[in-house]
């Protein structure tokens, strides 16, 4: 049974999967779920650039992307970053940064679907599916 008090809570709990493009990001909690998305908005959506072109060949970061991802889950104490690049141990180093105070950690997953990001993400915080 859920005490009133905690059903008036934010959740506390989120499992983010992030690539170079998008976030998906999940809050959970006794109460359910609740979802967004953050996009990133960048030059191009390809991460390298062609050839005989000038530059490094790698398209620049949008600094607003981990920022907005960040202020999405503020209001959480345990955070899962899971992606299957680099940019979610890149996230995590931000985070680190920018909230300290919470518990963070990484795992790899390709490219799986929502309803799999929430399954793992209620197996890793132990949270069962809230009753109807």
């Amino acid at each position: 049974m859920t005490h009133p008090a905690q059903a008036d809570q934010p959740h506390r709990r989120a499992v983010i999967w992030i690539d170079h493009l998008a976030a998906k990001i999940f809050t959970m909690g006794l109460t359910g779920v609740s979802s967004s998305t953050v996009h990133a908005h960048l030059s191009s959506s390809h991460l390298h650039h062609h050839a005989n072109t000038i530059g490094s060949g790698h398209v620049k970061d949008d600094p607003a992307f981990l920022a907005a991802i960040a202020q999405s889950v503020a209001a959480c104490d345990e955070v899962l970053v899971l992606g299957p690049g680099t940019e979610k141990t890149v996230l995590m180093h931000h985070l680190q940064s920018v909230r300290p105070q919470t518990a963070l950690q990484i795992g790899s997953s390709d490219h799986p679907t929502d309803e799999e990001i929430v399954a793992i993400g209620r197996k890793h915080f132990g949270l069962s599916e809230p009753r109807a």
